[in-house]
């Protein structure tokens, strides 16, 4: 069980034990780098094409990492053989030093009972789809230690670029842009709800204090929603539908997600979608594409991501790294957003 090494280590971070970083501002671990992003776009779909080559232009991306396919009918959720021709599609144009590869489209989001981004990073696991509600298969990558690249894993990460709408998917890739040049003064909120099955990873909530050497104040609080708060940069929570968030401004780089069974159903209504927090000013989040019951093994615990994200890693790594069991979860938003960076 790690349960009591991750409560240690928020603990540790609160108080200014945790002394991972070197004293020198320059000093940090490797991070996936825009160079070894692969950019893929669907040329069915215009708007794909368009956000990956501004996605380009905006990180400083090499021309040969865009990577064109076809899918199309802008389908939900592809069957087995259907995303194996896909896959094949985007690995044979995969330069052998690409880290992570980033799907710029809002659907298809699913394969199978899989989300797309954890069958194309770990393999479809077509068995787990007899049990959804049952344990998956453990992440190597899960709470690996900063600065290790997921080549050292065997692993390409990938992400979803939602694109909506053009402008909605620019103004997200310039919050990811932006979170490089400086650290804010931020918060993180930590919501234990009254929707009690939704709380199961309320136990790994960091308590409420200040990580002084990162400008960050942890909330740690009773309660269905926040309203009104600037320059949130966490925020976790378990509700089927979070409300006011149209009150809510988010730091460049925000992090923000809601344990409930179908957030990664993006285009789903049965309850709300994790593109919900992109809209209202996040940066990246996850949600799971079919019913994983409360395990919180399936969801982003809360001080694994907390510390990898303030120890400079970039919003992808972090997530990713964050999930214990991801077959069943979406990553989605900018992946190179690194407020922490600095």
């Amino acid at each position: 069980m790690r349960s009591i090494p991750l409560l240690l280590c928020a603990l540790a971070l609160l108080t200014g034990g945790a002394r991972a970083q070197s004293a020198h501002a320059s000093t940090f671990p490797p991070a996936v780098q825009p160079a070894q992003v692969a950019v893929v776009v669907n040329d069915e779909e215009p708007a794909s094409v368009e956000v990956g080559e501004f996605y380009l232009k905006a990180r400083g991306v090499p021309a040969q990492n865009l990577i064109h396919v076809r899918i199309p009918n802008h389908p939900h959720k592809l069957d087995a053989a259907q995303f194996a021709q896909l896959k094949e599609q985007i690995d044979a144009h995969l330069p052998p030093y690409i880290q992570a590869v980033l799907m710029v489209w809002t659907a298809p989001y699913a394969v199978e009972c899989n989300s797309i981004t954890s069958a194309y990073s770990l393999g479809l696991d077509a068995g787990l789809c007899a049990k959804p509600c049952g344990p998956a298969k453990p992440s190597a990558y899960f709470n690996a230690a900063p600065g290790r690249l997921p080549s050292e894993y065997g692993l390409r990460l990938s992400m979803l670029l939602p694109v909506e709408t053009v402008e909605a998917a620019k103004a997200l890739i310039e919050r990811g842009v932006l979170s490089g040049f400086r650290t804010p003064t931020a918060s993180a909120y930590y919501l234990i709800t009254s929707e009690t099955a939704r709380n199961s990873r309320a136990a790994y909530f960091p308590p409420s204090g200040m990580v002084r050497q990162k400008k960050l104040t942890i909330v740690n609080q009773h309660a269905d929603s926040v309203e009104g708060v600037k320059d949130l940069m966490i925020y976790q929570t378990g509700m089927a539908r979070v409300a006011k968030l149209e009150t809510l401004q988010f730091a460049p780089g925000a992090l923000a997600d809601h344990l409930t069974s179908f957030g990664g159903d993006l285009l789903g209504d049965g309850q709300m979608s994790s593109l919900r927090w992109l809209e209202a000013g996040a940066t990246a989040s996850y949600g799971t594409v079919s019913e994983p019951c409360n395990y919180w093994q399936k969801f982003p615990n809360p001080p694994v991501l907390l510390r990898q994200y303030l120890s400079g890693t970039t919003a992808i790594e972090a997530y990713w790294k964050s999930v214990a069991w991801p077959e069943q979860g979406v990553f989605i938003g900018e992946p190179l957003a690194a407020p922490y960076r600095h």
